[in-house]
């Protein structure tokens, strides 16, 4: 992912009002991201933790999301994936995460929700450069998987905008 600066990815949200933007908390270590292993940048909010932001660099601009998600509660067990990258996590690492749509449906309180890593490093997991607690049985390349996950991610994209 190319690149981008505070006030584009301000600038960028489709689904959520001018102070919610304004009061959103930017990703911890910013100016260190790592941009050329990312497909796209999401962040829970430290001041909000239930509050999360996906970032997108499409062909026709740059499309930010506010997400919503709720606190896990008691602990369970098991697995779960996400819908994203398809890795598997333990299933207290995947979170259901809401969107509001854009526009008149959003307004309206219309939401489209999917399962996502609950830290959001979909492109970390897939490139091998943070660990997991599961093991995985992909034999796919991370350029692949990298791939998959971009028109995983269109398609989220496009819901949230329909």
């Amino acid at each position: 992912m190319q690149p981008l600066t505070a006030d584009e990815i301000r600038r960028s949200f489709i689904n959520s009002s001018k102070s919610l933007v304004k009061a959103m908390t930017l990703p911890p270590k910013f100016a260190e991201l790592p941009w050329e292993s990312l497909d796209y940048l999401g962040w829970r909010d430290p001041k909000a933790p239930n509050r999360a932001y996906l970032v997108v660099r499409r062909n026709d601009g740059v499309t930010g999301i506010a997400l919503n998600t709720q606190a896990t509660g008691k602990p369970r067990r098991g697995t779960g994936l996400c819908d994203l990258c398809h890795t598997a996590h333990q299933v207290t690492d995947v979170a259901l995460f809401a969107a509001r749509r854009a526009g008149a449906a959003g307004r309206e309180g219309n939401t489209v929700g999917t399962y996502i890593c609950a830290d959001l490093a979909c492109s970390l997991y897939l490139r091998g450069l943070r660990e997991l607690e599961v093991p995985q049985g992909e034999t796919t390349s991370p350029e692949e998987r990298a791939e998959r996950l971009n028109n995983r991610l269109e398609g989220f994209v496009n819901r949230v905008l329909a």
